[in-house]
């Protein structure tokens, strides 16, 4: 029998993936949860398995190929005779025909079925844990999926209420494709050309910032922090991290100073709802930090940081960069954000006007630390400086609060021993 492998639905939310590799090829032979190839989707790469042991027929997705949830990606001959292939007695059939036109309900400690049911991975596995029959279940998830929400409704006797696609999804469903141009060198009216697709992560972060702009009334503030005091704390605790094999950059004391300044403007830690009447206060700080890897600019976020000292900080900014580069971060480690810090000053730049991540309503922007002229005491003196860019939500956070919570950032800053003072 012939089974027809079809994009199952990932989570979070994702329509649609890209096909970055095959583990398999035309042929092969694949056994039951045994993972067939890797889909980019929303920056993170995730190994999807097979739900069914055979051999490889065909394979309907190329690598590079953007495929839809419910889209068949591959089709495996499992071996088994086609349903109905054998003829039954009269009476048999009569009792197939009632047991098929009969209403979804779950099955409690039913054997495991053998139809060709189109389900989520966490679908098939809280199914099997419940005892729930899976062929007896209506999916409401794209193209008739069985999600989880369906087998837990089915487990409780009840419909699951369909799921209704987010608004920017709705949008995108309307929009036309582009023509499709062949990739590569090419030549125009003017002279030669090449055509790069917008793919994978790069594809991600322009829908992501074109989301942004698109529903943020976002404004930029920028201003000066004296850190000489911060520079000279970090050069010494340097050593002391070194011994523990963890790299201390200023970025976690950024963290730490924006979370005591967050608790101090909650307003700040929070997201709009979807009608854009409500403010969502998180009490919380989860904060996203962009990480700059060779395919894209990505936003790993550190849960809980209020929870964190410094150097675990440190080692958890260390890993999650490692993972980032080498595309092994997952989908829950790039979502839950609550603010962001792009610490551009790393390659040198001072000011900026950081885009807001999707769903926060604020970004603090950290430059290039250079030595200034600064008046101190009544007198010039070369200090290390700090520029500032921070962008917020106007919707939400007025100029004068937006200036009292930078104004607080420098202060925990240029004294690094209030952030210690203060902390839980």
């Amino acid at each position: 029998m012939e089974f027809d492998f079809k994009l199952p639905d990932l989570g979070e939310g994702i329509t649609e993936g890209e096909v970055v590799k095959w583990r398999v090829k035309e042929g092969d032979h694949v056994e039951e949860h045994q993972v067939v190839l890797e889909i980019e989707t929303d920056k993170a790469i995730v190994e999807v398995p097979s739900p069914r042991s055979g051999k490889v027929t065909k394979i309907s997705a190329k690598e590079g190929q953007t495929v839809n949830v419910g889209s068949t990606l591959m089709k495996v001959d499992t071996g088994e005779a086609e349903a109905g292939a054998i003829e039954q007695a009269p009476e048999k059939k009569v009792e197939e025909e009632k047991r098929t036109r009969q209403p979804s309900v779950s099955v409690v400690g039913a054997l495991p079925e053998r139809e060709e049911v189109m389900a989520a991975p966490k679908a098939r596995a809280l199914a099997k844990k419940l005892g729930v029959l899976l062929a007896n279940v209506t999916g409401t998830g794209p193209g008739g999926l069985v999600t989880e929400k369906d087998v837990q409704a089915a487990s409780e006797g009840k419909p699951a209420p369909p799921e209704k696609p987010k608004a920017e999804e709705r949008i995108e469903a309307k929009a036309e494709e582009p023509e499709a141009r062949p990739v590569g060198p090419g030549q125009d009216k003017y002279g030669a050309i090449e055509i790069v697709p917008i793919r994978g992560v790069r594809r991600a972060i322009a829908r992501n910032l074109m989301a942004s702009q698109k529903n943020t009334a976002f404004v930029t503030g920028m201003d000066d922090a004296d850190v000489t005091e911060l520079w000279n704390l970090r050069k010494r605790e340097a050593k002391v991290a070194k011994e523990k094999k963890i790299h201390l950059t200023f970025l976690p004391f950024f963290m730490k100073a924006a979370q005591h300044a967050l608790a101090l403007h909650p307003m700040i830690n929070a997201s709009v709802g979807e009608k854009a009447e409500e403010v969502v206060v998180k009490k919380y700080y989860n904060i996203g930090v962009a990480v700059d890897t060779a395919d894209g600019l990505m936003v790993s976020v550190v849960k809980n940081v209020e929870k964190k000292t410094i150097l675990e900080l440190a080692a958890e900014l260390q890993e999650l960069s490692i993972k980032a580069r080498d595309r092994k971060i997952t989908l829950e480690e790039l979502k839950g954000s609550t603010f962001t810090i792009s610490n551009y000053g790393t390659f040198g730049a001072t000011y900026a006007t950081p885009i807001i991540n999707t769903g926060d309503i604020a970004i603090l922007g950290t430059g290039r630390i250079a030595d200034r002229p600064w008046v101190v005491d009544g007198q010039i003196a070369i200090r290390k400086v700090l520029p500032i860019s921070f962008t917020f939500d106007h919707r939400i956070i007025d100029g004068a609060e937006a200036s009292r919570f930078v104004a607080k950032i420098k202060a925990f800053l240029e004294d690094p021993g209030r952030i210690f003072i203060e902390s839980a």
